[in-house]
């Protein structure tokens, strides 16, 4: 994977975000020259800013729904590789700016689209978008590339009309060509450096630090937990796959998702994360304020069949490596060396 990797050009954008963060180190540890295209992280302990990354790739501010300012640097990145991740990624701000969660998901995914017109040479696009996108159901069947799109919620519904519009797109502007464009659909990540309001582990960590109880909005709910490393390699594996195509047969939607048979709930992350840290976890609050799918499981036998893909780290092991992350990080270790020695144990 190494030698395809070094020294292509690769424009992520999102790359000030978590999973950004994350995508970015990987890509520099590969060799590739990473150009990112985002609003400013807005913290200090942003991983984006505790790992430095504005000095080792080119860092652009530029909120994609400016399709101008993102032209010029689609123009002078010159792109072998795409990696579409802007994006309001939260369920419940979407309900409190449900216009700018449209507007930043699907019309800032267009202006990407808009923007790939003008590559004149061969060039992968991976457009990611969530588990989310899949109609909401309370069954325990695994959703599959094939099922219905839905969402009951604003940042859900977005992402749906996404998979819509790039499906459009790439059969309107791109079919034959050599801009090669898929979706990537993963479950509910974790890692290190994820401290974003409203999603689990920040709240666990934040719980444990500050010696308080811990308040969940769906403490039964079911997600496809995974360690960030897990989908970020599918979606360097499907890029991989799309820039040496010849058929168009990676041009399709793809899940990244954990094994099947992981019906792991919202309390046994916490229980787990808790014990793993070596504390009693204090009195659990539910909290549910909004309408979430209580059941969200995917089935990613496609990507195993055609990318050989699988998530390499069980529901123990991604745990523990996010929850040692924070503990180490909180002890005053360095984020960055934190991060890369994550990459390496796992590549």
């Amino acid at each position: 994977m190494k030698n395809f990797w070094h020294g292509k050009n690769v424009l992520l954008t999102g790359h000030t975000g978590f999973k950004g963060s994350w995508l970015s180190e990987v890509l520099l540890t590969l060799g590739a020259n990473v150009t990112g295209c985002a609003l400013e992280a807005k913290l200090e302990q942003d991983l984006f800013n505790l790992c430095k990354l504005q000095e080792r790739l080119t860092h652009n501010v530029v909120d994609v729904r400016n399709k101008k300012k993102l032209q010029k640097v689609f123009h002078y990145s010159n792109p072998d590789v795409v990696f579409h991740l802007a994006a309001q990624p939260l369920v419940l701000p979407s309900y409190e700016d449900p216009v700018t969660t449209w507007e930043t998901n699907v019309m800032g995914s267009l202006n990407v689209l808009e923007c790939l017109k003008f590559i004149n040479k061969r060039c992968a696009v991976v457009m990611v978008t969530t588990d989310k996108v899949y109609k909401a159901s309370n069954e325990y069947s695994p959703k599959m590339e094939s099922d219905h799109l839905g969402g009951h919620d604003p940042y859900s519904s977005s992402k749906a009309a996404m998979e819509l519009a790039v499906a459009s797109w790439r059969n309107s502007f791109f079919s034959g060509s050599n801009i090669k464009i898929a979706t990537a659909r993963s479950g509910n990540v974790v890692g290190g450096g994820d401290w974003s309001n409203d999603r689990i582990i920040p709240s666990v960590i934040s719980a444990i630090n500050n010696k308080v109880e811990l308040k969940l909005r769906n403490p039964k709910a079911i997600r496809p937990w995974q360690h960030v490393l897990d989908p970020l390699f599918g979606y360097l594996k499907l890029a991989h796959a799309l820039y040496s195509d010849q058929h168009f047969s990676y041009q399709t939607s793809f899940n990244f998702g954990p094994d099947q048979g992981l019906f792991i709930d919202v309390e046994t992350l916490v229980n787990t994360a808790y014990e793993i840290w070596g504390i009693k976890p204090q009195k659990i609050v539910n909290t549910v304020t909004r309408h979430e799918a209580s059941c969200l499981v995917l089935n990613s036998a496609k990507a195993h069949n055609m990318l050989n893909w699988k998530p390499k780290w069980n529901f123990n092991e991604t745990i523990f490596h996010t929850v040692n992350w924070y503990k180490q990080f909180l002890q005053g270790d360095d984020a960055a060396s934190l991060v890369q020695e994550q990459i390496d144990a796992y590549i």
